[in-house]
């Protein structure tokens, strides 16, 4: 299977922290695939601006550097490289002041998509709107491109929405989540939407809980400082883990569009019940084999910020009534492991016995690593001496499913520059959405401060502290193993 490539009119995009880890990891990487795969066209350019002084030669080196080590394959094909390398252009600038605006106003055209990558703190973002408007650069069609964190509290984000706001329309800002990206994330709305076997299936009459698991090998290392500010409920809680239980929890949108698609999402967030502090589980990573522990990390003996937390949310609405969802992530866990487990309900009589009748249909989508989605489906054990169940996967891995063309599935961030592009916001947060987020958020991180609530220990390495298996264990359910 080969996937289709559509190539994008032809832009222009600035990166402001164009010097950045971001870019150099990520950005410029992603770009250089789509380059090779033909989706942009020859004379589209990409402009890196930094505080650094560098030359344009100097620019082209490190990408090219950046490339090779980030890259992967594609990084070999030396003849690609070059020809992307001569798309690129660099603008030394002062975020701040007026150096470098003018030389990026004579380089930036007005006749071809523009586009702005803030890869930058959002403390600057104000600034960089102003004085794109200021010096003329962004036009009525620009599109800006801001990343995470959206503010830390309902507050912040209001102001940072605000900010943007007086520069920017709503249609022109692009609040990239690159959890939307991935490839299986959007499959979800494929399944639900496209076939007939799910839809009826997926409210309460059926679905019995759902897990959703982001769950990370590493700890906190040099973002120790950051991280200590800021804590799992906001760093992928109000942010990844939200947009994931919008997308299983939300009404089919009227159409595949934006604003319907970010309507519904809006809806789920809006309708989420306040939680008990008993049903939520707030954990950090002791020291292990591997590595020191959270509050080691964070430079900070009396930490209580959590390196992991797990919660019990339920929906207020006709679809969703009675059904638990159950979130959880965490640092320093057993294994790098992304999934949503939808768990369908015990049958209503069974004709089987005992044991025989302990058997349940588990949709499971796998975000990472080894993409994919299977089907827990029951079905007699082979073989003579009598009617043995067992349970086995119905899998559809990219890998395996897709063969050759697995290898074309496209990062998350290339998928999401190309639609900024195209003017596509449907994969990307609408400013009401992230403040709702906030909203539901904020009484949570208040509620555990007042308390002076200490996070649980939990041996690096483990699922997390043992209060997170009881959340589920007192309601008769448990965890889906953490595997890679």
């Amino acid at each position: 299977m080969v996937s289709r490539v559509i190539p994008v009119d032809e832009f222009d995009l600035v990166i402001f922290g164009g010097t950045g880890d971001l870019a150099r990891r990520k950005i410029l990487p992603g770009l250089f695939r789509r380059f090779l795969s033909g989706q942009m066209p020859a004379g589209s350019r990409i402009i890196g601006a930094a505080r650094s002084e560098l030359e344009g030669d100097g620019y082209r080196q490190m990408i090219a550097d950046a490339v090779a080590e980030f890259g992967g394959e594609e990084s070999r094909n030396k003849k690609g490289l070059e020809a992307f390398l001569k798309q690129l252009e660099y603008v030394a600038i002062d975020a701040r002041g007026e150096g470098g605006w003018s030389d990026l106003a004579a380089i930036v055209r007005q006749d071809v998509v523009q586009a702005f990558y803030f890869s930058v703190a959002p403390s600057l973002f104000g600034d960089l709107a102003e004085r794109l408007h200021t010096n003329k650069i962004a036009n009525a069609q620009s599109r800006i491109v801001v990343e995470k964190p959206f503010g830390r509290d309902l507050e912040t984000a209001r102001e940072l929405n605000q900010t943007l706001a007086a520069h920017f329309d709503e249609s022109q800002i692009y609040r990239i989540d690159h959890y939307l990206g991935k490839e299986t994330v959007q499959n979800l709305m494929a399944v639900r939407f496209g076939n007939v076997l799910f839809e009826p299936l997926w409210n309460n009459h059926y679905v019995d809980h759902i897990q959703i698991t982001v769950a990370e090998t590493v700890g906190v290392g040099g973002r120790g400082a950051y991280y200590d500010k800021s804590g799992a409920m906001r760093d992928m809680v109000q942010n990844h883990l939200m947009q994931l239980l919008c997308l299983i929890a939300m009404e089919p949108p009227g159409q595949f569009e934006a604003d319907a698609v970010r309507d519904e999402k809006l809806k789920v967030i809006r309708a989420l019940q306040s939680i008990d502090h008993h049903h939520i589980v707030r954990g950090q990573y002791d020291a292990g084999p591997d590595g020191p522990s959270y509050r080691e990390d964070a430079e900070n003996p009396r930490s209580f910020t959590e390196s992991f937390i797990a919660m019990r949310c339920h929906i207020a609405n006709w679809r969703w009534a009675g059904v638990p969802f159950y979130l959880r992530t965490g640092k320093r866990m057993k294994a790098r492991s992304s999934e949503i487990a939808v768990v369908f309900k015990d049958l209503g009589h069974t004709i089987f016995e005992g044991d025989e009748a302990r058997h349940r249909n588990i949709l499971a989508i796998r975000l990472q690593p080894n993409e994919g989605i299977d089907l827990q489906v029951t079905i007699k054990e082979p073989g003579p001496g009598g009617m043995r169940l067992i349970d086995v996967p119905l899998d559809m891995t990219f890998a395996d499913a897709l063969g050759d063309g697995a290898e074309d599935v496209t990062d998350a961030y290339e998928r999401l520059i190309m639609d900024v592009i195209r003017g596509n916001q449907t994969l990307f947060m609408r400013g009401d959405e992230v403040e709702a987020a906030w909203a539901w958020t904020d009484p949570l991180i208040n509620s555990w401060e007042a308390r002076n609530d200490v996070p649980k220990h939990y041996d690096a390495g483990s699922a997390g502290p043992e209060d997170a298996m009881m959340l589920l264990h007192r309601d008769g359910r448990k965890w889906r193993e953490i595997k890679g």
